[in-house]
């Protein structure tokens, strides 16, 4: 536990948050490692974790008829990966792959949901940060439509 206490306080995404408020996530944390070309999570599943990157890449990517995987986003080192936990109806948006050997701490959803339900101040401090996930995410995908529609001419 006190290795994951450390990980958190020096994660970004959890910086500044008061011991009660990192103890609380620490009950919903767990390491987990994820070998190049594994699949963290995919589109459509149960959106039960997100995972905040210690080492590594993830790339965060949709699949398109007639063109296959398109790349999103890439994750690294200090970064998060899934919000889909937070929002109902609680499934994953994206898939997230591994581009190398991956760390990371997963938190678990449905854990932190509860516990935000019982503190409101943590509840809105976590819906801050993720609001800011998901706005970065809609920006990244707006800028690869642009890309992948902006070559047509009509």
């Amino acid at each position: 536990m006190e290795d994951l206490s450390r990980f958190l306080k020096d994660h970004p995404f959890t910086a500044g948050l008061n011991k009660k408020h990192l103890d609380l996530l620490v009950g919903c944390a767990s390491n987990v490692v994820f070998k190049a070309g594994e699949f963290l999570f995919h589109e459509g599943d149960d959106a039960d974790l997100f995972y905040l990157i210690r080492e590594g890449k993830v790339i965060i990517e949709t699949y398109a008829p007639q063109k296959g995987p398109i790349a999103i986003q890439t994750r690294g080192a200090g970064e998060v990966t899934g919000w889909s936990w937070m929002v109902p109806p609680y499934k994953w948006h994206f898939d997230a792959r591994a581009v190398e050997l991956t760390k990371a701490l997963a938190l678990d959803g449905k854990c932190l949901r509860g516990k935000c339900e019982k503190d409101h101040d943590l509840g809105y401090i976590l819906m801050q940060r993720v609001s800011s996930l998901i706005a970065q995410r809609l920006e990244a995908t707006r800028l690869q439509l642009l890309d992948i529609y902006g070559n047509n001419t009509h």
